[in-house]
């Protein structure tokens, strides 16, 4: 019989280890947090886990730096199956316009967990964008965003997908933020998750 304590201490571990060892390249046992069938969804990325790694050491390689920040969790347990939610901050440095600047994005990782052979890993992650801001590093530089531009993402991740756009990223559009029909839709999936549906985001 599993142990309510030590399964909520065995996910909120693994949930922090996915932020440091991501964020420091340590892609060996970032790898580990995922289940081999584990899918990302992000700004700029969305498939299966093992090309998020490729990438993602590909652009820290590069110079690219996209940083977290973790606050608390709050954890659904359902016997080999749980959701996690876990308030975060995202941040990243990059030049806008000839302009250093900064973006952090504030929201929650929603992730689809499940045990197997003994040991947790993530099977979904998808992240909650709530809200953000943009700020020049140097506070004395001009910056002048495009309006139409900046208007066409959605708010939570706004100055985030701005950002990202126009360091050549491909933004998607549609994820779920505080409220709206995308996160209401997360949360349908995540209890369909919890009752035995065949794979997350799929009821």
């Amino acid at each position: 019989m599993s142990d309510p304590t030590a399964d909520r201490l065995a996910i909120r571990d693994l949930v922090e280890n996915w932020a440091v060892w991501r964020d420091e390249g340590d892609w060996e046992r970032f790898r580990t947090v995922w289940h081999p069938d584990g899918r990302m969804m992000a700004t700029w990325f969305q498939g299966p886990a093992e090309d998020f790694i490729r990438v993602s050491q590909e652009g820290f390689a590069r110079g690219v730096r996209i940083l977290h920040f973790l606050g608390g969790t709050s954890i659904d347990l359902a016997g080999d199956r749980a959701i996690a939610q876990t308030k975060m901050t995202i941040s990243q440095r990059a030049l806008l316009e000839d302009v250093l600047c900064d973006v952090v994005c504030t929201g929650r990782f929603y992730d689809f967990l499940e045990r197997r052979d003994g040991r947790w890993g993530i099977v979904l992650r998808q992240p909650i964008y709530e809200k953000d801001r943009l700020d020049p590093v140097d506070p004395s530089a001009t910056l002048t965003l495009d309006p139409a531009l900046l208007a066409s993402f959605p708010e939570g991740y706004r100055h985030l997908g701005y950002l990202q756009a126009s360091n050549a990223f491909t933004v998607k559009h549609g994820l779920p933020g505080l409220k709206g029909p995308a996160v209401e839709k997360l949360y349908a999936e995540g209890r369909a998750w919890l009752a035995g549906s065949a794979r997350p985001g799929e009821p």
